[in-house]
């Protein structure tokens, strides 16, 4: 289209995503090219926030998974001090971490995905919206803690691109590319906030 100019963009992690700077220059948008009713864009955004940041903390929950089985398989195998990694208590402590956080992400995404198949629209964006920002914050965090924790396991083997670290190298990269879109943690903690001192006014009231 005339006057669209776009611009692949570098990123730290998942580099497959084509991520793309889009230029728009005096752009002239045929009426049949409308969705929706006009200047009405971003409310449409706005609702459909709660399934996108929902599809975040899913992915950023089983990428933690992946962190935790990648090192708990390594730790079993390589072997230091004349016995393997796990048998190291601090090894130990690292992975319990690990799987502490994860379950507790997975039984908050179970509870607040049995929510959203029962609830309709209006009343999941009325309810949920807190809680489903501040899931994503925690299921980030999350992950962001799995990847480094993974990565310390592995040691240099987890620096180098390619090998038995790979995937923890990769997800350690890929992780600001969970935390961010979709709402960062700090707004997400501040939302959630936000939300929750609005519904105990509302409530208090009555």
């Amino acid at each position: 289209m005339e006057g669209v100019s776009p611009r692949h963009m570098k990123c730290m992690g998942v580099w497959a995503s084509g991520t793309t700077y889009i230029n728009f220059d005096n752009v002239k948008v045929p009426v049949s090219n409308l969705i929706g009713k006009e200047n009405k864009g971003w409310k449409y955004v706005m609702y459909n926030f709660n399934h996108e940041r929902w599809t975040i903390i899913c992915q950023s929950l089983r990428f933690a998974r992946v962190c935790y089985e990648e090192a708990f398989k390594y730790a079993s195998r390589r072997e230091t001090f004349g016995r393997s990694l796990i048998k190291h208590q601090a090894i130990r402590m690292k992975l319990a971490e690990m799987i502490r956080k994860i379950e507790s992400t997975q039984s908050w995404l179970e509870s607040l995905t049995y929510q959203l198949t029962t609830m309709n629209k209006k009343e999941q964006n009325m309810k949920l919206g807190g809680a489903i920002a501040l899931l994503k914050t925690h299921a980030t965090k999350t992950f962001e803690f799995c990847a480094r924790e993974a990565a310390q396991i592995f040691g240099g083997a987890a620096y180098t691109r390619g090998g038995v670290g790979e995937k923890v190298e990769r997800l350690y990269r890929d992780v600001r590319a969970y935390a961010i879109p979709g709402g960062s943690e700090e707004i997400m903690m501040d939302f959630g906030s936000r939300e929750a001192v609005k519904k105990f006014e509302r409530f208090s009231r009555m």
